[in-house]
C-alpha cells in the first residue's frame, strides 16, 4: 500500500471516527440534556435543544472533514474550493437551525406576551433576514464581493418598490395591523363591508377571514388596514346575548321575573358556554302595543354561543310559561270602519 493510499485510509478514518463521536454525543450525551429540558417549565429551551439536536451529527461530521482534509495534499481546484464548500454547508445549517430556533421562540413568546404575535408575516421577515445573511456570508467566502451586490440591490430595490407599490402597501399594511392589534389569529371580527369571521392568517399580502359558514374570504392588508372594524374577542371574548320578551297586560310581572330567572339560572348552571362570572339579570323595558316588554340578558364565553343559549332558554322558557299560565299575546291591532263611525 503507498503513501497516497494510506493517506486516504486515514483521511476516511478521521471522518468515520468523528461522525461516529457525533453520534454517540447525540445518543449519551446530549440526550441528557434533553431529558433535563423536558422537566423545565420553559418551552424555549426545549426548541434550541430539539433544533440543534437534529443538526448535531452533521455538524460533527463537517468537523471532521475539516480536520481531514487539513492534513491532505488536495490538487488544484480542489485542495481551494473543498473547504470552502465545507463551511459553506456550515453557513446554511446554522442559517436553518437559527431560523428554528428563532420562529419557535417567537410561539413560545406569543403565548405569554401578546405584543408581537407570531404569524405568517413575522415568520416570513425572520426567514428572510436569517437566509440573506448567511447567503451574503457565503458568497463572501467563495470571494465575491457583496459591497457592489448591495449597491446594486440598493439602486434595484428603488425600482423594484415602484413597481411593487401595491405588495408593499399590502405588506406594511400587515405590520400595521400586528403591530396595532386591532385584531390577531383566532380573533372574531366583523368588517365595515359586512363581512365576518374568524381571522385564519395574516400573511404578506392578504388577511384570511373564515366565516362561521366555513367559507375563506381573502383581504388585501392595504384595504383591511384602512377599514372599520368590530373586534369581538380582542379584549374579552365574553359575548352578551340579549334576548326581548313580551308577556301580556294581565300578567303578575313579579310573578313572571320570579319565573323567568329560574328558568336562566337552570341554563346558566347546565349549559358550559355560559360565562360563570356574569349572572342572567332582567330589565323592564316599554309598555308596547300589546305587551309588556323586557329584555333578559346573558352573556357566553366566545362569540357564537348565543346560538346555543338562544335556542336552550326559548325552548325552557315556552315551556314553562304553558305551566305558569303566562301569556305570551299576539300582536293586536283594533280596526275602526268609517261605516261603523257613521253608525
Amino acid at each position: 500500500m503507498d503513501l497516497l493510499q494510506i493517506n486516504m485510509v486515514s483521511e476516511i478514518g478521521i471522518v468515520a471516527i468523528g461522525t461516529i463521536l457525533g453520534v454517540i454525543f447525540k445518543r449519551f450525551l446530549f440526550s441528557k440534556i434533553k431529558i433535563l429540558s423536558d422537566k423545565s417549565s420553559w418551552k424555549g429551551d426545549d426548541v434550541v435543544i430539539n433544533a440543534v439536536n437534529s443538526i448535531i451529527v452533521f455538524w460533527f461530521f463537517l468537523a471532521s472533514l475539516s480536520i481531514a482534509i487539513g492534513d491532505a495534499d488536495l490538487p488544484e481546484p480542489v485542495g481551494l474550493y473543498l473547504p470552502k464548500i465545507i463551511l459553506s454547508f456550515l453557513v446554511i445549517s446554522i442559517s436553518l437551525t437559527s431560523s428554528r430556533i428563532v420562529l419557535g421562540l417567537l410561539d413560545v413568546w406569543a403565548e405569554s406576551n401578546t405584543s408581537l404575535p407570531s404569524t405568517g408575516i413575522f415568520k416570513g421577515l425572520v426567514n428572510f433576514t436569517i437566509f440573506a445573511l448567511g447567503f451574503l456570508f457565503v458568497l463572501q467566502t467563495f470571494g465575491v464581493s457583496i459591497t457592489p451586490l448591495i449597491t446594486a440591490l440598493g439602486v434595484g430595490g428603488l425600482a423594484v418598490s415602484l413597481a411593487l407599490k401595491d405588495t408593499l402597501s399590502d405588506l406594511f399594511g400587515g405590520i400595521n395591523i400586528l403591530l396595532s392589534q386591532t385584531m390577531k389569529e383566532g380573533d372574531f371580527v366583523e368588517l365595515d363591508n359586512g363581512f365576518q369571521g374568524y381571522v385564519k392568517n395574516i400573511g404578506w399580502r392578504y388577511t384570511t377571514i373564515r366565516e362561521r359558514a366555513n367559507n375563506i374570504i381573502s383581504i388585501p392588508n392595504s384595504v383591511l388596514s384602512g377599514s372599520v372594524s368590530k373586534n369581538f374577542t380582542s379584549k374579552d371574548a365574553a359575548f352578551r346575548v340579549p334576548i326581548k320578551i313580551g308577556v301580556s297586560y294581565e300578567s303578575d310581572l313579579d310573578h313572571v321575573e320570579k319565573i323567568t330567572l329560574e328558568v336562566a339560572n337552570e341554563l346558566y348552571e347546565s349549559l358550559d358556554c355560559m360565562n360563570k362570572n356574569y349572572k342572567p339579570t332582567i330589565r323592564f323595558r316599554e309598555f308596547a302595543d300589546s305587551s309588556i316588554n323586557f329584555f333578559i340578558y346573558f352573556q357566553g364565553k366566545e362569540f357564537g354561543d348565543h346560538n346555543t343559549i338562544l335556542n336552550a332558554f326559548i325552548k325552557a322558557l315556552h315551556k314553562r310559561y304553558k305551566k305558569e299560565n303566562i301569556d305570551i299575546p299576539f300582536p293586536i291591532r283594533t280596526l275602526i270602519h268609517k261605516n261603523e263611525i257613521k253608525n
